[in-house]
């Protein structure tokens, strides 16, 4: 009879670890980072930070504004250089404060004569400090969700 007991208690701790056993291997998703907008977050991008980056474009996708917010945490002004095709435009962000480009009164960036067909990846490059030239693929959009519709070029 004791060793019934015994056995079952062995069977019974070898089901709850079986079972058990998979969350200690599996990796958790809340511990995954994501974007969890329609844009991307960009990393390697420091001292400033680039979050939810998207392009807005034209029907034909030779024209797209570019909106972000970029942050800086750091005591002092910072430029990010943003390129798409060897056009390079510029955005100063004062120390610790953030840039939202299209909103909050600061106007996107205007990107003309590019290749940025909605529903694409637009290759693009960004860099800030004295840090290396971050390539990053950035999705295009159309002007569909309503919040975006204001932000499609004119041409």
């Amino acid at each position: 009879m004791n060793s019934r007991r015994l056995a079952s208690v062995a069977l019974a701790a070898a089901v709850v670890f079986a079972t058990a056993g998979c969350s200690m291997i599996s990796p958790q998703a809340t511990t995954i980072d994501y974007s969890p907008a329609e844009g991307v977050n960009l990393m390697g991008t420091e001292p400033l930070k680039v979050r939810n980056a998207l392009l807005v474009a034209n029907e034909s996708g030779t024209e797209a504004n570019f909106l972000a917010a970029i942050v800086n945490d750091t005591d002092s002004a910072e430029t990010l250089l943003v390129g798409i095709d060897g056009d390079t435009q510029r955005v100063r962000v004062d120390a610790h404060s953030r840039v939202s480009l299209g909103f909050d009164g600061a106007d996107p960036l205007l990107f003309e004569k590019i290749d940025a067909v909605p529903g694409t990846d637009v290759e693009m490059t960004f860099q800030s400090g004295t840090g290396e030239v971050v390539s990053s693929r950035i999705p295009a959009l159309d002007g569909t969700l309503d919040y975006l519709a204001d932000f499609v070029p004119a041409g």
